[in-house]
């Protein structure tokens, strides 16, 4: 994957399948402390302690769709590439918190990616679910929800093509508030 963005994507994806209803997101950007984190918690299914150990292993799946598992291993690979790490804390039919922690400066931290295009198709295309998604850049924050989203147009279908404008807009507005190319 090119960007943590997609990472962040694919992290979700998995919190659907594992049937969350809740999933937070946070990405906390601190250029002064060389550090860049990615939380996502979701309250799926979750892992016992065997599988979350076994989760970043690319030859580990519990789908039997496929005979790999490459979203957290290709996380943790970005994450150790950067000078960080990945960590993941589950309780089984509780939820997951994954978190990746990134040498904000290291020369093999892939870029962030769009933020605004990831977060439109989250929150577009999955509208029975609860999203709040925060970023928060050297003591500036940004913070949209599904649950606010939905108050704002709660006449219209989030796949109004004005809507959707709308969101793009809001998100890229809001994210360079607080200095985030979107």
């Amino acid at each position: 994957m090119e960007d943590l963005s997609l990472h962040i994507l694919d992290i979700v994806e998995n919190a659907i399948a594992a049937r969350a209803k809740r999933i937070e997101i946070l990405v906390v950007e601190e250029p002064r402390e060389d550090r860049l984190t990615i939380e996502i918690r979701d309250d799926g299914i979750g892992m016992d302690e065997e599988v979350s150990q076994k989760a970043v292993d690319p030859f580990f799946t519990t789908r039997s769709s496929r005979r790999v598992g490459l979203g957290l291993s290709f996380m943790a690979q970005a994450a150790q590439e950067a000078g960080g790490s990945l960590r993941i804390e589950s309780e089984l039919g509780k939820g997951t918190k994954v978190t990746a922690s990134f040498q904000y400066h290291h020369i093999d931290r892939k870029p962030l990616g769009s933020m605004v295009e990831t977060m439109t198709m989250l929150l577009l295309g999955n509208p029975e679910l609860s999203i709040s998604y925060i970023h928060k850049k050297e003591g500036k924050s940004y913070t949209l929800s599904s649950q606010w989203l939905k108050e704002q147009f709660q006449n219209r279908s989030l796949t109004d093509p004005e809507v959707i404008q709308w969101l793009r807009k809001h998100l890229k507005e809001g994210l360079a508030q607080i200095g985030v190319q979107g």
